[in-house]
């Protein structure tokens, strides 16, 4: 089945896990009425909480989880491949997993990815960030076959590490994926440019849901969730940052064109990289 619908859920998650699952049923079934038959949320689809403290408090484990349990009834009932972006779950050790799920038409977890880099940072407008002090990074990449195309799993930061999509294009995938919740001022910076260029460098579908708005911890993120086909071009957008949803048909035999295009996969090769020594003494 090369052809199929795909569709980002856009998000403003809050700090209620029910409470933002039964935001997302909605719009998901709005996807699935429209014939989406692959359905991506954001990352953190069930909480936003910067408080770590709070966090512990809102959260579970997975099997616990309300929307991780609303997720695989209604992929059931719809008989659709819905991917979570991300959820925000216990991970036993103290520690908080970023956990992305894939699940399948009849309900089962087909992969779990846990985010692999922490967003540390300190910007310019004064935003600090330390992923690292509350989330216990993943250390595997995950690729998964569905019935119409091999996914490869990513999330929000890791975007800004092309290896990451690089090593999933070799193994097989055309849907690249990064679910988001990009905060305003670097989604303006960098969210499209970003999206397009693992698109273009991999010759692959980029699908990635986004969170947007202004959310009930204080945060604001980008919105803007997109579908970049393997050429780079946007085929389908949010364009705000508001809860929605946006549909693109994905045709598998794109990646193929693309690849044949331009095959930078094939063309790769083996290097080493060396510093040049300043020279020393006179030169010719």
């Amino acid at each position: 089945m090369p052809s199929f619908i795909a569709a980002c859920i856009q998000l403003r998650s809050g700090k209620t896990p029910s409470e933002n699952a039964d935001v997302a049923e909605g719009l998901i079934r709005a996807a699935a009425k429209d014939g989406a038959q692959y359905i991506q949320t954001p990352e953190m689809s069930n909480v936003l909480v910067r408080s770590r403290e709070e966090l512990m408090e809102r959260i579970s484990e997975p099997c616990d989880d309300p929307f991780l349990a609303m997720a695989r009834s209604l992929a059931a009932e719809l008989g659709v491949c819905l991917h979570i972006g991300s959820l925000a779950v216990l991970a036993g050790n103290g520690k908080v997993a970023n956990r992305a799920f894939l699940i399948g038409p009849d309900g089962e977890i087909l992969a779990s990815y846990d985010k692999i880099h922490m967003f540390d940072v300190d910007l310019p407008n004064g935003e600090s960030w330390r992923e690292s002090a509350t989330y216990e990074p993943g250390r595997q990449s995950v690729v998964v076959d569905l019935p119409f195309a091999r996914v490869g799993m990513a999330i929000c930061y890791d975007i800004r590490f092309p290896a990451i999509f690089r090593t999933q294009a070799r193994a097989g995938a055309q849907i690249l994926t990064g679910p988001a919740a990009f905060t305003r001022q670097t989604g303006e910076a960098h969210w499209h440019v970003l999206q397009r260029a693992r698109a273009i460098e991999n010759g692959a579908f980029v699908i990635s849901a986004a969170q947007g708005g202004i959310h009930e911890d204080g945060r604001e993120t980008y919105g803007h969730s997109l579908i970049v086909d393997p050429w780079g071009t946007v085929i389908a957008e949010v364009n705000n940052d508001a809860p929605g949803h946006a549909l693109a048909r994905i045709d598998t035999d794109e990646v193929v064109k693309a690849r044949q295009r331009i095959p930078a996969i094939a063309n790769e090769r083996d290097f080493t990289c060396e510093v040049a020594q300043e020279l020393k003494g006179e030169t010719a």
